[in-house]
């Protein structure tokens, strides 16, 4: 790690915080993410799903995983930085975005989903925090939730955020697959239109 310089804390979450840092030897800005949990062997890093997900993942709406290190058993992944998310671009707006922002911001996503999918995986983890910006481009994000379509269920209960979880989730049914992705996307949708959540919870 001693190539990157980190230079402020962009987000934080319940795995682990994100930072913006400049790679010292090409002055490259990037985003490294910190695994709050220990890691002893570069294999157990190799065969996480995020990891394995990203690096079988090449498309332009899907943000690119530059380089996996482990270091005193931290790990770091190393990945191409945007400027926000989604979800920092709405929640300070009182004018709604124009059609044709939002139609051109879910054109990208349903091209990165149409790619995962047919790669077989699914995100299962939708929302507008995952969806990071860069002036006119959005990538989907935060793979830590994702899953084979090929593995056999059942699946873990617990997934996604409440207000982006399809109603086989909710219910608690532990077979679903890559529609779930399709159903937060189009609460995501109806949240760009609007700027106000379509299905908000308290519990």
């Amino acid at each position: 790690m001693d190539r990157f310089k980190l230079i402020k804390e962009v987000g934080d979450g319940t795995f682990g915080s994100v930072w913006r840092a400049i790679n010292k030897q090409n002055g490259e800005v990037v985003a490294v993410k910190k695994m709050k949990r220990k890691y002893y062997s570069f294999e157990e890093c190799m065969s996480l799903r995020e990891v394995k997900s990203l690096r079988r993942m090449n498309h332009p709406n899907i943000v690119k995983l530059k380089e996996v290190i482990r270091e005193n058993d931290i790990l770091y992944f190393i990945m191409e930085y945007m400027e926000c998310n989604l979800y920092q671009l709405m929640k300070d707006r009182v004018k709604p975005f124009a059609e044709s922002d939002v139609r051109n911001w879910c054109f990208q996503i349903f091209q990165a989903l149409a790619y995962m999918h047919q790669r077989g995986y699914f995100h299962r983890d939708l929302k507008p925090e995952n969806l990071l910006v860069s002036k006119d481009v959005l990538k989907l994000a935060d793979f830590g939730l994702a899953r084979e379509i090929s593995s056999a269920p059942p699946y873990t209960e617990y997934v996604s955020t409440r207000w982006y979880r399809a109603p086989e989730v909710l219910l608690q049914s532990s077979a679903y697959d890559s529609a779930v992705d399709m159903w937060a996307m189009g609460a995501i949708m109806a949240e760009l239109l609007t700027l106000h959540p379509l299905f908000p919870g308290t519990r």
